[in-house]
């Protein structure tokens, strides 16, 4: 394909203050996670995915929720959302005024056992109410799609199972979707393969994807999918994040990453990198270590010489 069949613009939702710091060890203060929304809207990010409203008991990261809510300055133009795992959960968010919420799902039955047990089925079944509620509240609903290549307890993933999950979200009124590869096993031709499975039930501007960067993968599997005209992402600002089910997992893909590179191909992100390689060193800095951006650490390097 050549570059002229790649979209103009690519939007990138990003996940840092929720997918990024969920499984940070040390507490990081409801303060630091707003000036970190702050900074990421002023960069001109204009999807962030802020907090879930899960039980504090099993993600304690996330116990400030309505607290950081209650903190962002909002603008008009961006949107906030939410992850929500059940009623209990959705009736907390809606409390504060989120523009989305997302539900999950796994195209892996052993994963979905593994960690909320119950069957992939089962799981839509419980988060059907929670979309019916949403969209009645004029909320917006996206559905993340987990382990759609790869899954630590199955090994790869037959893109009929993503199909499968993508069919199921969509019965219960998911209004779009992320293709994750959550383990970031994932190469190019294992992501076309799920992006094309959930294309027999969501257009493709419906479709985002979502490349964690464990095996080194997700800038190639994001280009594939730049390819097939995905235009919506998921990335996190300092690369934060990781994965406890996969051992060595890296986590997410960098936003300073994929930016710099959609930047190179000519494709409008509307995103000042400075300012969100700025971003990214505030909220590395507090958890005192290097950012996870290979861009990042190469533009510190160039601004400190």
């Amino acid at each position: 394909m050549n570059a002229t069949s790649y979209p103009r613009q690519v939007r990138i939702i990003d996940v840092g203050p929720r997918d990024g710091l969920q499984n940070e060890k040390q507490p990081v203060p409801a303060a630091v996670k707003v000036e970190l929304v702050q900074r990421l809207q002023e960069a001109g990010l204009k999807e962030i995915e802020v907090t879930s409203f899960v039980s504090p008991k099993w993600v304690p990261q996330m116990g400030d929720n309505a607290e950081v809510m209650a903190g962002i300055q909002r603008r008009a133009d961006v949107r906030y959302s939410v992850l929500t795992p059940n009623m209990k959960g959705y009736e907390a968010a809606v409390l504060t005024r989120p523009d989305e919420i997302v539900v999950f799902g796994a195209a892996s039955e052993a994963f979905s056992q593994k960690n909320i047990n119950c069957s992939i089925a089962e799981s839509i079944e419980r988060f059907a109410p929670v979309v019916e509620a949403a969209l009645a509240a004029g909320i917006a609903v996206r559905g993340a799609m987990s382990c759609t290549v790869g899954c630590p307890y199955e090994g790869e993933i037959a893109p009929e199972r993503v199909a499968y999950l993508a069919g199921l979200m969509k019965d219960i009124g998911v209004q779009r979707v992320d293709v994750a590869d959550t383990i970031g096993v994932g190469t190019p031709l294992s992501v076309r393969r799920a992006i094309e499975a959930t294309l027999r039930h969501y257009d493709i501007d419906q479709i985002s994807g979502h490349f964690h960067d464990t095996y080194g993968q997700a800038l190639s599997n994001t280009l594939a999918a730049i390819s097939m005209g995905v235009w919506n992402f998921q990335s996190s600002v300092a690369g934060l994040g990781g994965c406890p089910y996969a051992k060595g997992a890296t986590g997410n893909v960098a936003t300073e990453d994929v930016v710099y590179m959609l930047q190179g191909m000519g494709i409008d992100t509307g995103i000042d990198l400075d300012k969100l390689i700025d971003a990214g060193q505030f909220i590395s800095e507090f958890l005192g270590r290097p950012s996870g951006s290979r861009v990042a650490r190469a533009m510190l390097a160039k601004r400190a010489a």
